[in-house]
Protein backbone atom coordinates (compact mmCIF):
# COMPACT_ATOMS: atom_id res chain seq x y z
CA UNK A 1 0.00 0.00 0.00
CA UNK A 2 1.59 2.96 -0.62
CA UNK A 3 1.45 5.61 2.43
CA UNK A 4 1.76 8.87 0.67
CA UNK A 5 -0.81 9.22 -1.80
CA UNK A 6 -0.05 11.90 -4.52
CA UNK A 7 -3.36 13.30 -6.54
CA UNK A 8 -3.60 16.39 -8.87
CA UNK A 9 -6.29 18.56 -9.66
CA UNK A 10 -5.42 19.40 -13.29
CA UNK A 11 -5.55 21.54 -14.68
CA UNK A 12 -5.65 24.01 -11.48
CA UNK A 13 -1.91 22.79 -10.68
CA UNK A 14 -2.76 22.21 -6.96
CA UNK A 15 -1.46 18.89 -5.77
CA UNK A 16 -2.84 16.79 -2.61
CA UNK A 17 -0.57 14.74 -0.55
CA UNK A 18 -2.46 12.52 1.46
CA UNK A 19 -1.34 10.58 4.44
CA UNK A 20 -2.07 7.21 4.00
CA UNK A 21 -1.74 4.97 6.75
CA UNK A 22 -5.43 4.88 8.02
CA UNK A 23 -5.37 1.54 10.10
CA UNK A 24 -2.15 3.58 12.30
CA UNK A 25 -3.54 6.88 12.27
CA UNK A 26 -1.20 7.88 10.34
CA UNK A 27 1.97 7.10 12.47
CA UNK A 28 5.13 8.08 11.22
CA UNK A 29 7.25 4.81 10.61
CA UNK A 30 11.17 5.17 8.71
CA UNK A 31 9.13 3.49 5.73
CA UNK A 32 6.24 6.53 5.66
CA UNK A 33 8.77 8.98 6.98
CA UNK A 34 10.79 8.18 3.42
CA UNK A 35 7.64 8.01 1.39
CA UNK A 36 6.66 11.63 2.75
CA UNK A 37 10.41 12.84 2.02
CA UNK A 38 10.58 11.01 -1.54
CA UNK A 39 7.48 12.80 -2.42
CA UNK A 40 8.51 16.47 -1.50
CA UNK A 41 11.53 15.93 -3.32
CA UNK A 42 9.37 14.37 -6.41
CA UNK A 43 7.35 17.71 -5.77
CA UNK A 44 10.08 20.38 -5.11
CA UNK A 45 11.12 19.80 -8.95
CA UNK A 46 7.41 19.93 -10.61
CA UNK A 47 7.52 23.42 -12.49
CA UNK A 48 3.35 22.68 -13.00
CA UNK A 49 2.31 22.27 -9.46
CA UNK A 50 1.08 25.83 -7.90
CA UNK A 51 -0.21 24.96 -4.45
CA UNK A 52 -0.89 21.73 -2.50
CA UNK A 53 -2.70 20.46 0.26
CA UNK A 54 -1.34 17.99 2.26
CA UNK A 55 -4.32 15.97 4.23
CA UNK A 56 -5.55 12.58 5.78
CA UNK A 57 -7.22 8.87 4.54
CA UNK A 58 -8.17 8.45 8.00
CA UNK A 59 -11.10 10.05 9.56
CA UNK A 60 -9.96 10.31 13.11
CA UNK A 61 -6.53 11.88 12.41
CA UNK A 62 -4.28 13.93 10.41
CA UNK A 63 -1.15 12.22 11.71
CA UNK A 64 -0.75 10.84 15.42
CA UNK A 65 3.33 11.21 15.47
CA UNK A 66 6.43 9.00 15.36
CA UNK A 67 5.40 4.86 14.88
CA UNK A 68 5.84 4.35 18.83
CA UNK A 69 5.09 0.85 18.14
CA UNK A 70 8.07 0.80 15.44
CA UNK A 71 10.41 2.32 18.29
CA UNK A 72 9.58 0.04 21.33
CA UNK A 73 12.25 -2.72 19.59
CA UNK A 74 14.60 0.06 18.42
CA UNK A 75 18.20 0.45 19.87
CA UNK A 76 20.51 3.61 20.17
CA UNK A 77 21.63 3.60 16.84
CA UNK A 78 18.21 2.19 15.42
CA UNK A 79 16.85 5.58 16.44
CA UNK A 80 20.50 7.14 15.12
CA UNK A 81 19.65 5.65 11.83
CA UNK A 82 15.98 6.73 11.57
CA UNK A 83 16.90 10.57 12.41
CA UNK A 84 18.36 11.96 9.19
CA UNK A 85 15.52 9.66 7.68
CA UNK A 86 12.56 11.86 9.86
CA UNK A 87 14.50 15.41 9.46
CA UNK A 88 14.05 14.76 5.36
CA UNK A 89 10.21 13.89 6.01
CA UNK A 90 9.22 17.30 7.49
CA UNK A 91 12.00 19.19 5.53
CA UNK A 92 10.31 17.48 2.35
CA UNK A 93 7.26 19.74 3.29
CA UNK A 94 9.12 22.40 4.43
CA UNK A 95 10.79 23.10 1.79
CA UNK A 96 8.09 23.19 -1.32
CA UNK A 97 8.70 26.35 -3.28
CA UNK A 98 5.14 26.92 -3.37
CA UNK A 99 1.73 27.55 -0.61
CA UNK A 100 1.10 24.75 1.33
CA UNK A 101 -2.30 23.82 3.59
CA UNK A 102 -2.64 21.34 6.19
CA UNK A 103 -6.56 19.87 6.07
CA UNK A 104 -6.40 18.50 10.01
CA UNK A 105 -8.49 16.37 11.20
CA UNK A 106 -9.02 14.76 14.12
CA UNK A 107 -5.50 13.97 16.08
CA UNK A 108 -2.42 16.10 15.22
CA UNK A 109 0.22 15.42 17.74
CA UNK A 110 4.05 15.37 18.33
CA UNK A 111 5.47 14.74 14.60
CA UNK A 112 1.68 14.86 13.22
CA UNK A 113 0.98 18.64 15.03
CA UNK A 114 4.88 19.21 13.03
CA UNK A 115 4.09 18.24 9.69
CA UNK A 116 0.95 20.61 9.80
CA UNK A 117 3.72 23.26 10.92
CA UNK A 118 5.56 22.25 8.31
CA UNK A 119 3.09 23.53 6.01
CA UNK A 120 2.71 27.60 5.34
CA UNK A 121 -1.08 27.88 6.36
CA UNK A 122 -3.58 25.37 8.96
CA UNK A 123 -6.82 24.09 8.26
CA UNK A 124 -8.71 22.91 11.24
CA UNK A 125 -12.15 21.18 11.94
CA UNK A 126 -14.12 21.15 15.31
CA UNK A 127 -13.02 17.74 15.23
CA UNK A 128 -8.91 18.58 15.69
CA UNK A 129 -6.99 17.94 18.95
CA UNK A 130 -3.46 18.76 18.22
CA UNK A 131 -0.29 18.97 20.92
CA UNK A 132 3.57 18.22 21.29
CA UNK A 133 3.70 15.77 24.28
CA UNK A 134 7.69 14.93 23.87
CA UNK A 135 8.50 16.24 27.13
CA UNK A 136 6.22 14.06 28.32
CA UNK A 137 8.23 11.23 27.44
CA UNK A 138 11.89 12.25 27.34
CA UNK A 139 12.54 13.92 24.09
CA UNK A 140 11.77 17.46 22.75
CA UNK A 141 9.72 18.28 19.80
CA UNK A 142 12.44 17.30 16.80
CA UNK A 143 10.55 17.29 13.61
CA UNK A 144 10.68 21.84 14.02
CA UNK A 145 8.53 21.87 16.66
CA UNK A 146 10.41 24.51 18.74
CA UNK A 147 11.27 26.42 15.75
CA UNK A 148 8.34 26.33 13.40
CA UNK A 149 5.23 26.75 16.61
CA UNK A 150 7.63 30.23 17.92
CA UNK A 151 7.70 31.55 14.76
CA UNK A 152 3.78 30.75 14.47
CA UNK A 153 2.28 31.90 17.46
CA UNK A 154 5.22 33.52 19.50
CA UNK A 155 7.60 32.45 22.49
CA UNK A 156 5.13 32.91 25.09
CA UNK A 157 1.94 30.82 23.94
CA UNK A 158 4.91 28.30 22.17
CA UNK A 159 6.18 27.24 25.27
CA UNK A 160 3.41 26.79 27.19
CA UNK A 161 2.28 24.12 25.00
CA UNK A 162 5.98 22.74 24.39
CA UNK A 163 6.67 23.06 28.14
CA UNK A 164 3.66 21.23 29.23
CA UNK A 165 3.06 19.18 26.46
CA UNK A 166 -0.66 19.47 26.37
CA UNK A 167 -3.05 19.37 23.95
CA UNK A 168 -5.39 21.45 22.15
CA UNK A 169 -8.69 21.54 20.91
CA UNK A 170 -9.54 23.33 17.26
CA UNK A 171 -11.33 26.70 19.10
CA UNK A 172 -7.96 26.92 21.36
CA UNK A 173 -5.85 26.14 17.97
CA UNK A 174 -7.49 29.06 16.19
CA UNK A 175 -7.64 31.08 18.67
CA UNK A 176 -3.93 30.99 19.89
CA UNK A 177 -3.28 31.37 15.77
CA UNK A 178 -1.85 27.92 15.14
CA UNK A 179 -4.58 27.79 12.91
CA UNK A 180 -5.65 29.61 10.33
CA UNK A 181 -8.92 28.65 9.36
CA UNK A 182 -11.64 26.86 11.24
CA UNK A 183 -14.16 25.19 10.07
CA UNK A 184 -16.90 22.61 10.87
CA UNK A 185 -16.34 18.60 11.18
CA UNK A 186 -15.44 17.22 7.92
CA UNK A 187 -14.94 20.47 6.16
CA UNK A 188 -10.84 20.80 6.64
CA UNK A 189 -9.70 19.26 3.51
CA UNK A 190 -12.77 20.87 1.16
CA UNK A 191 -12.09 24.34 2.74
CA UNK A 192 -8.00 23.62 2.11
CA UNK A 193 -8.51 23.10 -1.61
CA UNK A 194 -10.25 25.63 -2.44
CA UNK A 195 -7.66 28.05 -0.90
CA UNK A 196 -5.78 26.01 -2.50
CA UNK A 197 -7.21 26.66 -6.07
CA UNK A 198 -8.19 30.23 -5.44
CA UNK A 199 -3.89 30.48 -4.69
CA UNK A 200 -3.38 28.31 -7.83
CA UNK A 201 -5.41 30.76 -10.14
CA UNK A 202 -2.56 33.81 -9.47
CA UNK A 203 0.47 34.10 -11.17
CA UNK A 204 2.88 31.41 -10.47
CA UNK A 205 6.12 33.51 -10.67
CA UNK A 206 4.51 35.84 -8.23
CA UNK A 207 3.40 33.39 -5.44
CA UNK A 208 6.50 31.71 -5.88
CA UNK A 209 8.70 34.74 -5.68
CA UNK A 210 6.14 35.87 -2.57
CA UNK A 211 6.78 32.89 -0.71
CA UNK A 212 10.38 32.63 -1.37
CA UNK A 213 11.00 36.27 0.23
CA UNK A 214 8.61 35.63 3.49
CA UNK A 215 10.72 32.64 4.13
CA UNK A 216 13.80 33.78 3.34
CA UNK A 217 13.13 37.44 5.16
CA UNK A 218 11.32 35.92 8.10
CA UNK A 219 14.67 35.99 10.64
CA UNK A 220 16.46 38.64 8.64
CA UNK A 221 16.77 42.13 10.15
CA UNK A 222 14.25 44.13 8.50
CA UNK A 223 16.62 46.29 5.91
CA UNK A 224 17.78 42.61 4.82
CA UNK A 225 14.34 41.46 4.68
CA UNK A 226 13.60 44.81 2.10
CA UNK A 227 16.43 43.63 0.14
CA UNK A 228 15.31 39.86 -0.11
CA UNK A 229 11.84 41.71 -1.33
CA UNK A 230 13.48 43.86 -3.93
CA UNK A 231 14.99 40.74 -5.33
CA UNK A 232 11.46 39.14 -5.79
CA UNK A 233 9.96 42.04 -6.97
CA UNK A 234 12.88 42.18 -9.59
CA UNK A 235 12.11 38.89 -10.69
CA UNK A 236 8.98 39.59 -11.25
CA UNK A 237 8.50 42.71 -12.70
CA UNK A 238 10.68 41.32 -15.51
CA UNK A 239 8.53 38.19 -16.51
CA UNK A 240 6.12 37.08 -19.07
CA UNK A 241 3.57 36.77 -15.78
CA UNK A 242 4.13 40.70 -15.07
CA UNK A 243 3.36 41.39 -18.72
CA UNK A 244 0.45 38.33 -18.99
CA UNK A 245 -1.33 39.91 -15.64
CA UNK A 246 -1.02 43.79 -16.95
CA UNK A 247 -2.27 42.88 -20.43
CA UNK A 248 -5.60 40.90 -18.90
CA UNK A 249 -6.20 43.43 -16.49
CA UNK A 250 -6.64 46.10 -19.31
CA UNK A 251 -8.16 43.96 -21.72
CA UNK A 252 -10.80 42.77 -18.89
CA UNK A 253 -10.04 38.86 -19.17
CA UNK A 254 -8.69 36.21 -16.60
CA UNK A 255 -5.06 35.99 -17.26
CA UNK A 256 -3.23 32.75 -19.12
CA UNK A 257 -0.06 32.32 -16.95
CA UNK A 258 2.72 31.45 -18.70
CA UNK A 259 4.90 30.99 -15.57
CA UNK A 260 8.00 32.33 -16.45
Amino acid sequence: METVKVRRLDPSGVVEIVLNRPDALNAISTEHARAIAAVGAGLAADSTMRAAVVSSASDKAFCVGADLKERRSFTDNDLRRQRPVMRDAFNGLLNLPVPTIAAVNGFALGGGFELALSCDLIVVDDSAVLGLPEVTVGLVPGGGGTQLLARRIGWGRASDLVFTGRRVDAEEAYRLGIADRLVMTGQARDTALEMAEAIASNSPVGVRSAKRAMRLGLDAPLAAGLDVEDAAWRTTAFSGDRAEGIAAFNEKRRPNWPGH
